[in-house]
């Protein structure tokens, strides 16, 4: 009988695993990796260049030309040193079965998309669907009280009866982070941790029991290649993806100052809903949730009732459009399948449409607004939108 080397197999995967992504992930690699480009710039390479292995065979003269980039980019360029890291990355990938969302794959998270500082590329490791219908981000300080932490497992238990599948998004630290992905575990809603290294390790080492727990439904994700020295600026680099991710941040609690804090703002940026849990005048970790309330950064949240209201998530009966609304109007090609999405759900988030149209986040405001002007839609709470 044939005797199967399982080790010879394994390794012999791995070899042809890379030899298939040379010409195509090693480059997406590499260009996360390049110092000083960063995501709007490489995107601007793409565009001029045509393709990111192009980019990587194009003349340093050439490169220097494209808006952006200049002699000291384009050098860091053709530096072949960010090839061979990048090789490395792959081989780390694949032996420890990480998935990779680069920004021009299909199943790249829609909401993420539209954020203008999106990462090009970032890096998976557990099963979840980044394009789920409801998505909230739920984030606070490191010295989290009872009232946070309680508030935390009554509203995920909650919104778990209510919404079962909502993905709940938060960055595995201490306090209001892990207090939420616990409460998610418990009651069987998915969750991602957001970290600010590479998946090779994880901070603090004593969430790793949670973050195994949490990869059975759920995930870690980053933007960072394995092997990242841990920065504080990092930390407040994925703060941007907790906030694209999600349809809605929450700050549970929150000082005056705090990377809660940032993730409301980067939030608010991005044009998404930001909510805060109220507390009492003089708790200090309840300053930061007031003044957000008091200068109307965030709607104040209490429970999910208020967040259903807010985002109107409560299920209504679909309603057939009026025969007025067909007459008069010539819609064109994208206006249709707005219109037809509507009719088929009676309701739906602008994000939502935008998933399910494919059409960007801008494009489908924009008809959006054109519809509403001429009769065929009206705008309620949360960005959410009905034909009349």
């Amino acid at each position: 009988m044939l005797k199967v080397n399982n080790a010879y197999i394994a390794s012999s995967f791995i070899k042809r695993y890379i030899k298939m992504s040379a010409t195509d992930l090693r480059y997406k690699i590499a260009l996360s990796m390049v110092g000083g480009i960063g995501a709007v710039n490489a995107r601007n390479l793409i565009a001029y260049v045509g393709s990111v292995e192009g980019i990587f065979k194009e003349r340093k003269t050439a490169l220097m030309k494209i808006p952006g980039i200049g002699e000291v980019n384009a050098s860091k360029i053709i530096n072949q040193q960010v090839l061979s890291r990048a090789d490395e990355e792959v081989e780390f990938i694949a032996r420890n079965n990480v998935k990779t969302y680069f920004y021009l794959d299909k199943d790249y998270p829609t909401r993420l998309s539209n954020c203008p500082d999106a990462p090009i590329i970032f890096y998976l490791k557990g099963d979840c669907e980044l394009n789920t219908e409801k998505i909230i981000s739920i984030v606070g300080t490191r010295n989290a009280t009872e009232y946070g932490k309680n508030f935390c497992n009554e509203f995920i238990e909650e919104l778990s009866r209510k919404h079962p599948g909502t993905l709940i998004i938060s960055g595995l630290a201490y306090g209001i982070d892990v207090c939420a992905h616990k409460a998610a575990i418990k009651h069987g809603l998915p969750t991602i941790g957001v970290v600010a290294h590479g998946l090779e390790t994880l901070y603090p080492s004593l969430h790793q029991q949670t973050a195994n727990e949490m990869m059975k439904n759920g995930a870690l994700l980053s933007d960072f290649p394995s092997n990242t020295d841990l920065d504080r600026k990092n930390f407040l680099r994925r703060n941007r993806i907790v906030a694209g991710l999600a349809d809605a941040t929450i700050v549970a609690e929150s000082a005056n100052k705090g990377g809660a804090l940032i993730t409301a703002d980067i939030a608010f940026s991005y044009n998404r809903d930001v909510f805060a849990l109220p507390g009492r005048k003089g708790d200090r970790y309840s300053e930061g949730c007031n003044t957000l309330i008091k200068h109307n950064k965030a709607g104040m949240l209490e429970s999910v009732d208020d967040l259903e209201y807010f985002m109107n998530w409560k299920s209504g009966a679909k309603k057939d459009i009026p025969v007025q609304t067909k007459l008069f109007v010539e819609l064109n090609e994208e206006e249709k399948v707005v219109v037809k999405l509507l009719q088929s759900e009676g309701e739906m988030a602008i994000d939502r449409i935008s998933l399910k149209s494919g059409f960007p986040m801008s494009r489908v405001s924009s008809l959006l607004l054109n519809l509403e002007f001429n009769g065929m839609v009206r705008a309620f709470p949360g960005k959410v939108f009905r034909l009349r």
